[in-house]
């Protein structure tokens, strides 16, 4: 059911404290940690604490908490000294576009160059 924690699901595992993360930044309906294989020298995850399989069901479902994923992600950017030189949020949706967790989850990427479009 969509919302709820999903026992396969690696982001549940990482909300539910049942796998390790160094979480950088957290709220009342978001968690954010570093990314495990980083692709820029800031990578965080942003992530709901509900499960969605992507940023579409969750915006669909939950569109107040699809805001508090993005308002997260500025604050992780900010905290991360990235505002000024800049930042990307991404939202990968569907295996052909490289998402590999089906949990809703915003990429916030900084630190090198981010020309567009990516390659």
């Amino acid at each position: 059911m969509a919302g709820e924690p999903q026992a396969d699901c690696l982001f549940c595992k990482i909300v539910a404290g049942d796998v390790p993360a160094t979480v950088v930044h957290e709220t009342e309906t978001t968690l954010a940690f570093r990314d495990i294989n980083p692709q820029a020298p800031t990578h965080v995850l942003v992530i709901p604490r509900a499960h969605y399989a992507d940023a579409a069901a969750l915006t669909d479902a939950e569109p107040t908490v699809a805001a508090d994923v993005v308002r997260a992600a500025g604050r992780v950017a900010e905290q991360e000294g990235a505002v000024e030189s800049g930042y990307r949020i991404v939202f990968n949706t569907g295996a052909g576009a490289g998402q590999t967790v089906f949990h809703a989850h915003a990429h916030v990427l900084a630190g090198r160059g981010l020309n567009w479009p990516p390659g």
